[in-house]
């Protein structure tokens, strides 16, 4: 890789692993509220550890893809944004499918909980691009 190229690498994994950051605080507020106005309580996949952990290393990984979408395919940016929200939109529709539980109000519970932090995680995936092309982002952030 060139210079520049190290430079865009990094300008998309360091604005990936922000977005996670914030992502993961967002996540767990929503987790906090959700389980406090519909008293879900099981939490085997979705906790605090898993979301601190999954949630960071996720979106790090979507700057680096951002970062092969923008290199290698022409008007990657646009057809990024175009993958996450389709992809985000398959994912929700998925979640909500789901059958976790065979209580159907522990089963609904959870799909309003992991379809919520998969909307959170897909909208700001898509966002990404925003966010790396923003001078201002750069300057205060990267």
């Amino acid at each position: 890789m060139q210079k520049d190229q190290y430079a865009a690498f990094f300008k998309a994994l360091m604005t990936g692993l922000f977005i996670g950051i914030i992502d993961t605080l967002i996540c767990l507020s929503y987790n906090i509220g959700y389980r406090n106005s519909t008293g879900f309580i099981p939490s085997e996949i979705i906790n605090v550890s898993s979301l601190i952990f999954a949630v960071n290393l996720l979106m790090t990984i979507v700057g680096i893809v951002y970062f092969f979408f923008i290199r290698f395919i022409r008007n990657g940016d646009i057809v990024y944004t175009i993958f996450m929200l389709a992809l985000t939109a398959w994912l929700a529709y998925r979640s909500f499918a789901l059958v976790r539980f065979s209580d159907a109000k522990l089963d609904g519970s959870f799909h309003g909980l992991l379809g919520g932090i998969v909307l959170i995680l897909g909208i700001s995936a898509a966002s990404l691009s925003f966010f790396y092309r923003s001078k201002k982002f750069q300057e205060a952030v990267i």
